[in-house]
């Protein structure tokens, strides 16, 4: 121990101080260590899946792997859509993507507006019940979904896939009413006072406030519907009307010759695909983790 000067305090030695920071400099350097080598499980397929669509047939199914190609195949990308109308596949998902989004979005935050602001008998009744679809699988629902819309004549056509996604969801619903519930109420109260109305309210308070979780549900649903193949699987027949996951299984399914694997133009088809969604999460990260931190804050 040293004694500072003109104030009679004991100072620790440098011995002491590296002694009492040690323990915190290791415990975070761990947790470094293992943030690091989460992030690296979680990206490695995907490093392997570009690291595939540049490899040969031959080079891919060799065996022990290679996690570098031995010479750079960028024929793999223009061959995908020399063997699949893919150019067609990407602008059906985008089509059906962002239709179905903008619909996800308008509806549920009406839908949230009305459990979160609104008071009307077994109001938290349905809102229980909303939520208690979210248990429901999808392969629960196909079915009888596919025989109301071959009897309305929608089979074959984009229809099923958006449409129901203007009639809001149940987490959409609740992530947008837990999140409208944290804007003061004293806003609504002081616009009713001036003459507004509920409409006006939403959208001119509500709508403006709600900026993060707004962009949480639009990357929620874009997610959603850009990657679903179930559906679409089910209600589309034509190779013109394809999405990309649908588009994807084609591609695999395409006649070749014998010995001869598509592993490799399957991966490019996959690596493009992505881009899309890579884009989108880091244009709109802030607001996505804006919108998930502070939602559930008041419920």
């Amino acid at each position: 121990m040293q004694v500072a000067a003109g104030v009679g305090k004991p100072v620790p030695s440098r011995r002491a101080r590296a002694a009492f920071i040690s323990p915190r400099v290791a415990q975070r350097g761990l947790l470094y260590l293992v943030v690091t080598l989460t992030s690296l499980m979680f990206l490695f397929p995907y490093f392997w899946t570009v690291s595939s669509s540049l490899k040969t047939a031959i080079e891919l199914m060799a065996w022990p792997p290679t996690m570098i190609p031995r010479a750079m195949q960028w024929q793999n990308y223009p061959q995908v859509f020399i063997d699949a109308p893919f150019a067609l596949f990407v602008w059906n998902s985008t089509f059906v993507t962002i239709l179905a989004a903008i619909g996800q979005v308008l509806s549920s935050v009406v839908v949230a507006y009305g459990f979160a602001r609104m008071r009307f008998p077994a109001r938290e009744f349905l809102f229980g019940l909303c939520l208690s679809t979210m248990i429901l699988p999808p392969q629960v629902t196909i079915i009888p979904l596919f025989l109301l819309f071959r009897k309305i004549g929608w089979v074959d056509t984009f229809y099923p896939l958006i449409v129901p996604s203007w009639f809001a969801g149940a987490f959409s619903v609740f992530l947008l009413r837990q999140f409208i519930m944290t804007i003061p109420y004293d806003l609504d109260e002081a616009a009713i006072i001036d003459g507004a109305s509920r409409l006006s309210i939403l959208w001119h308070i509500v709508i403006p406030n709600s900026g993060a979780a707004i962009a949480t549900v639009a990357v929620f649903s874009f997610l959603g519907n850009w990657n679903a193949f179930l559906e679409p699987f089910i209600f589309l027949n034509k190779n013109t009307k394809f999405t990309l996951p649908v588009g994807l299984r084609y591609l695999v399914m395409i006649p070749t010759g014998p010995g001869l694997p598509r592993d490799n133009i399957l991966m490019a088809a996959c690596v493009m695909a992505t881009f899309p969604v890579i884009l989108l999460f880091f244009v709109a990260q802030r607001y996505f983790v804006e919108g998930i931190v502070t939602t559930g804050i008041k419920g």
